[in-house]
């Protein structure tokens, strides 16, 4: 009989997880990494789990050991600078991200961590600089550009836009930072067919439903909020910055697309305060 893949541990592992049975889950993930160390996800749920159970150190050496065997794992330099930033060593966070990008070259998301560990800390005009950089860097990177719409003054976010819409004209995360740029300025029917043509573009994309319903839950019918509802049920999105922290979370891994789509929407920021 063959032994088990890094994926069947993995799903096992996360099973025992699930059902509160940490030890079990511990076990078989000490058993698969000694099987496959260069298997990242093994690496980013151990970290994980240690981190729910509090256990900060040994969650730490979890993320150290799996940039060591899997070095273009972005995720994993990301969940370290995590770490070193939630234990309040921002100066180790930033020398973790840019380590990470030295081996990763031209990853927007670890350009993305960067810019917000630093706005995140209060360093608006280092992270504005930074975020320069890592335009110049993946210019054609949708989520930076989304990004960096918000970070300028409200005057000057359109132009923001237009410059997004140029370079990335049907990425999502741009055609919802321009939705969510319209509601901020209260141009709601201008704001609900940029949310349409952000969840036709890409169905799959979970923030933008839970945008979309949060906005229709402040500005719509019933109906509407019903529809949304309906439509982002059968399209069951899978990806998604926020939609996953909700649904991949552990104590939500019962839940189907109707339970978590609410539960996104409220944990989204009031567009007023972007």
């Amino acid at each position: 009989m063959s032994a088990p893949t890094a994926r069947v541990y993995m799903k096992s592992a996360r099973l025992e997880w699930v059902l509160g049975n940490y030890a079990e889950s511990k076990a078989l993930l000490k058993e698969s990494l000694s099987k496959y160390e260069d298997f990242p996800k093994l690496w980013m749920m151990k970290g994980q789990l240690h981190e729910e159970e509090k256990d900060l150190y040994e969650a730490q050496q979890a993320y150290r050991n799996g940039t060591k065997k899997s070095p273009t794992s972005f995720q994993l330099w990301i969940l370290l600078a995590r770490l070193e930033e939630k234990q309040g060593n921002i100066t180790k966070a930033r020398s973790v991200l840019e380590q990470a990008r030295h081996r990763n070259p031209r990853v927007d998301l670890l350009w993305l961590e960067s810019v917000r560990i630093e706005t995140r800390g209060g360093n608006k005009d280092f992270a504005k600089s930074l975020m320069a950089k890592a335009l110049q860097d993946c210019p054609s990177s949708g989520q930076l550009w989304a990004e960096a719409i918000f970070m300028e003054t409200r005057p000057q976010r359109k132009t923001k836009s237009v410059d997004a819409l140029k370079r990335c004209e049907h990425d999502p995360h741009v055609l919802l930072a321009v939705s969510k740029l319209f509601w901020s300025e209260r141009k709601l029917n201008k704001a609900r067919e940029w949310f349409n043509r952000t969840v036709k573009i890409d169905p799959d994309f979970g923030d933008a439903w839970a945008y979309f319903y949060k906005f229709e839950l402040a500005h719509g019918t019933e109906a509407n909020q019903k529809s949304i509802m309906e439509r982002c049920v059968k399209s069951e999105p899978r990806h998604g910055e926020m939609w996953n922290q909700i649904a991949k979370s552990t104590k939500n891994w019962r839940k189907k697309t109707d339970e978590i789509l609410p539960i996104v929407a409220r944990t989204l920021k009031p567009v007023e305060n972007i």
